[in-house]
């Protein structure tokens, strides 16, 4: 399953750095859903700055191996989201969804979790999915509204 290939990702990426990575797999971990994770990362960045600030991480590398550390794991965590088949995003966001208490209006502020550093096609690619994500999303819930009886789909 996904969840752990990112546990893994991040895992790997974060190898051989003692107490920090322990830090940031418990951190990661606290956060079931890929997007999550990658709403989460977006929101360790200072956009006055551009840099990435974890209280924590700082405290054990220092602020620029946190940034960067942080930053690569934005940069994974984007890579895993939109290397996703569709179906598996949709899955991830009904559940991120449900976790935020069902608010889908609430995700139009999260159109911009992308890296700094991808590259425009990914940007491209994540923006028409993620539209793709919302449309289905609100046709799940005009659906269910529509039909008293039934629940929308997991």
């Amino acid at each position: 399953m996904y969840r752990i290939g990112v546990r893994d990702l991040v895992a790997k990426s974060l190898s051989n750095r003692g107490p920090a990575v322990e830090l940031w797999r418990k951190t990661l971990s606290q956060i079931p859903t890929v997007f999550g994770r990658l709403v989460y990362l977006a929101s360790l960045r200072d956009e006055a700055t551009g840099r990435y600030v974890h209280d924590g991480l700082t405290r054990l590398q220092g602020s620029d191996e946190a940034d960067r550390t942080l930053c690569h794991s934005h940069q994974q965590i984007f890579a895993q989201w939109i290397a996703s088949s569709l179906s598996d995003q949709k899955r991830d966001l009904d559940e991120y969804v449900m976790e935020v208490g069902g608010r889908i209006q609430s995700l139009w502020s999260h159109r911009d979790v992308v890296p700094p550093m991808a590259r425009d096609v990914e940007r491209q690619l994540y923006l028409a999915d993620f539209e793709t994500l919302l449309d289905l999303l609100q046709f799940d819930r005009d659906a269910a509204s529509s039909n008293p009886g039934s629940s929308p789909r997991p």
